[in-house]
């Protein structure tokens, strides 16, 4: 049943002012975007830059300094830099991988609200990232004329007041916490003046590549108060989750936000049971539960991530094997216009 409420008031502008830019915003701005200062930093091979810079026109990379120094030099294989480096591979078109893999275009409701699922809405509130991982199923997301950046949230807010089976909002990009935290509290403040919504998730990777992002005041709108607050992270290997990390993640748990953890499952970055035995090991260590194992979005550009279903299901049953079941985090696809995230299973092998 949809219920007309009152609307929801207007969530005030950001004011920049650079001068007052938190430690966090100054690093994030200072990430690395050109392909010969990654290749020449790692020590990498100058034959790749070519193809880097051909990569990096159709999506832009960027990579901060803090991810960088977590990867090995002279490795181009490292599973860190797997997910940042630009390759030949992204400059061609395969079939079947397409730049709305998930649908998000069919679902928008509102400018940047997919309402997908009963119960949930999905926000996207930036198109602003800390890292542009190369595999990203928003790589090609209309954030210019969808974004519903300041005063456009409006109509998302509108349509959340008015619907009163959305019991939960999801904040996600872009990476929301690319904004800064008097945006994010007054957008959570207005949330949290609507009766029906119980809890707030946010999607976020800036915890695991920017770990200076979790600072008081992202605690103090993030603790749960009117609701329940959830933070989904974003980590694919164990060695992302360093010993700042770490303190981040601990520092967010002691103040009571619950933690989650989704992965894509990548060729040559996390495809064998022990890695991903490792991440799920390392993430229970940091109080973080494994929620999602993603089977990569089909998204162009990415095709050279991907691992085939049978192959992914043979590391999830292996991974059973060995962990016990609440380690164990669902391997799903997105199907669009599906009610919910699916299961992989042996009929998907023909369709991915």
């Amino acid at each position: 049943m949809i219920t007309r409420t009152m609307p929801a008031r207007q969530v005030p502008p950001e004011q920049a002012n650079p001068g007052q830019a938190r430690p966090w915003q100054r690093l994030q701005a200072a990430a690395i975007t050109d392909p010969e200062v990654l290749i020449r930093r790692l020590g990498l091979d100058p034959a790749l830059l070519p193809a880097a810079r051909r990569a990096a026109q159709l999506f832009r990379l960027r990579v901060p300094e803090g991810y960088l120094a977590r990867m090995r030099p002279g490795d181009p294989n490292d599973p860190l830099l797997r997910q940042v480096l630009p390759l030949d591979a992204e400059c061609h078109d395969v079939p079947g991988f397409v730049e709305d893999p998930v649908g998000d275009g069919a679902a928008m409701v509102a400018p940047g609200l997919l309402h997908k699922y009963r119960g949930r809405v999905l926000l996207v509130t930036t198109g602003a990232c800390a890292v542009h991982c190369r595999y990203c199923f928003r790589r090609h997301f209309p954030y210019g004329e969808a974004n519903p950046a300041r005063g456009e949230w409006q109509a998302a807010l509108d349509y959340i007041a008015g619907d009163d089976s959305i019991h939960e909002v999801i904040l996600s990009g872009g990476d929301p916490l690319s904004l800064s935290d008097e945006r994010l509290s007054g957008l959570a403040g207005v949330l949290g003046e609507i009766p029906h919504v119980r809890r707030l998730r946010v999607h976020s990777r800036q915890p695991v590549i920017l770990p200076e992002r979790v600072d008081e005041d992202l605690l103090a709108w993030l603790r749960p108060g009117r609701f329940q607050t959830v933070l989904v992270i974003h980590a694919n290997h164990a060695r992302e989750i360093h010993g700042p990390v770490r303190e981040a993640l601990a520092r967010l748990a002691r103040a009571g936000v619950g933690l989650l953890n989704q992965s894509v499952l990548l060729r040559g970055v996390n495809d064998d049971v022990d890695t991903l035995a490792d991440l799920s090991e390392t993430l229970s260590a940091t109080g973080v539960m494994p929620y999602y194992l993603h089977q990569l979005d089909p998204v162009r550009g990415a095709s050279h991530f991907q691992v085939d279903v049978d192959r992914a299901l043979r590391l999830h049953h292996g991974l059973r094997a060995r962990l016990p079941g609440y380690l164990v985090p669902r391997l799903v696809r997105e199907i669009p216009g599906q009610d919910a995230k699916s299961p992989l299973s042996r009929d998907d092998s023909s369709s991915i």
